[in-house]
């Protein structure tokens, strides 16, 4: 008996970014463990057509970022589809998409949390996932009755996307004048980390301190976007993964005529990456927040509290009770907490020995290290790293 081909499924998802890469890998994950598929993949951006190769070639399925310039030859494949971009609804073909209103959620709940009380969110008028995000997150502040700046880049609904992110390029002087316009210390949401770096770039040009004065919180974490940013952009990392292995999975139900799928199926974002962009206790306090900066500058040279109190124009006891009535712990807390988040991230980033991290994160020996880790974590460095890696 012949055997039986495995079907061919074609997946139009762009590779640029790295929520397109992290869709492919949860594709490729059911396509390995779930279903036996031959997956034809082309390289493209987010608005590019329908390659020409796919109009002679025998697929069962297609998993691709609909729009409506693509929708029509789509639909002449006469093979089922599901749309992973969800710019819009289209009759008949199911939606995987991230759900919006969760990811503002986790941004506004990271700058909260940080002390801000004063709010601003960034993105471009049209594009469908910054319009659904300023919805949600306009709808939270509200709640609080804390103060909202919006700045989006001017657009036209018949854009591309990349068009109007590209348009972020060309509105420095306006974006700069609205960045000087904020109060400080401001929580300021972007729709997208490539706004956050548009954002970053503006407040560099404006000499805007990040974060005391603005903390920025970005969505995809991208780490070709996040570690290139200065300071490195704290990002709401979604499920892209999920989206995928999802998609798949109906995709496989369509073609074996076994599926009941909704028009729309909403996955829940992970969480928020913390970088620098928000790594701060946001103070209306100026001399508190100087000193909050000085500490986070030069935590990991070995600074105690006495060089605090040097570097602060407040006496030691003065600066002991203003901390922890304002921040609720002491100076060398918050000393010890800036190291620890340091060896997190070299734990996590780095093959570096426990000896170089404790060089690198203000500590004499590994073994202190150890020791203040164990007691701040409740994990030792070495299984808090074998978490991050299995992760």
């Amino acid at each position: 008996m012949k055997p039986k081909s495995a079907p061919a499924i074609a997946l139009l998802v762009e590779a640029s970014r790295g929520f397109g890469r992290d869709l492919l890998r949860g594709i490729a994950l059911f396509a390995r463990t779930q279903a036996d598929w031959s997956l034809l993949t082309h390289e493209m951006t987010l608005d590019s057509g329908i390659p020409e190769w796919l109009f002679n070639t025998r697929v069962s399925g297609v998993i691709s970022r609909v729009d409506k310039h693509t929708i029509e030859p789509l639909r002449k494949l006469h093979v089922p589809i599901v749309d992973v971009r969800g710019n819009r609804k289209f009759p008949g073909i199911p939606q995987v998409v991230t759900d919006n209103s969760l990811v503002a959620e986790l941004a506004f709940n990271h700058l909260w949390e940080r002390g801000f009380r004063r709010f601003a969110f960034c993105g471009y008028r049209f594009a469908f996932y910054s319009d659904e995000r300023l919805v949600a997150f306009r709808n939270l502040v509200a709640q609080t009755e804390c103060p909202l700046s919006v700045y989006e880049s001017q657009g036209s609904p018949d854009s591309q996307l990349t068009t109007m992110e590209q348009s972020g390029m060309l509105d420095i002087k306006p974006l700069v004048d609205w960045l000087q316009s904020l109060r400080h210390p401001t929580g300021l949401f972007v729709c997208n980390d490539i706004r956050g770096q548009q954002v970053l770039n503006a407040c560099r040009a404006a000499k805007i301190s990040l974060p005391d004065e603005i903390g920025v919180i970005g969505v995809d974490d991208d780490d070709a976007i996040c570690l290139l940013c200065d300071p490195p952009l704290s990002s709401v990392r979604p499920n892209a993964e999920r989206v995928g292995y999802r998609a798949a999975e109906l995709l496989q139900g369509m073609i074996d005529g076994t599926s009941t799928f909704r028009d729309i199926e909403y996955v829940q974002p992970l969480s928020v990456v913390e970088r620098l962009s928000t790594q701060v206790v946001a103070l209306d306090d100026r001399e508190l927040a100087r000193v909050c900066r000085f500490i986070r500058q030069h935590a990991c040279n070995g600074i105690n509290v006495n060089d605090v109190s040097k570097f602060s124009s407040l006496s030691r006891r003065q600066l002991e009770r203003r901390f922890q009535k304002l921040i609720g712990h002491t100076p060398h807390q918050e000393i010890t907490a800036v190291q620890i988040s340091r060896v997190k991230q070299l734990l996590r980033e780095t093959e570096m020995t426990l000896e170089q991290i404790a060089l690198k994160a203000g500590y004499c020996h590994k073994e202190s290290l150890s020791s203040v880790f164990k007691r701040e974590t409740g994990e030792t460095p070495g299984a808090y790293r074998k978490k991050a890696s299995s992760r």
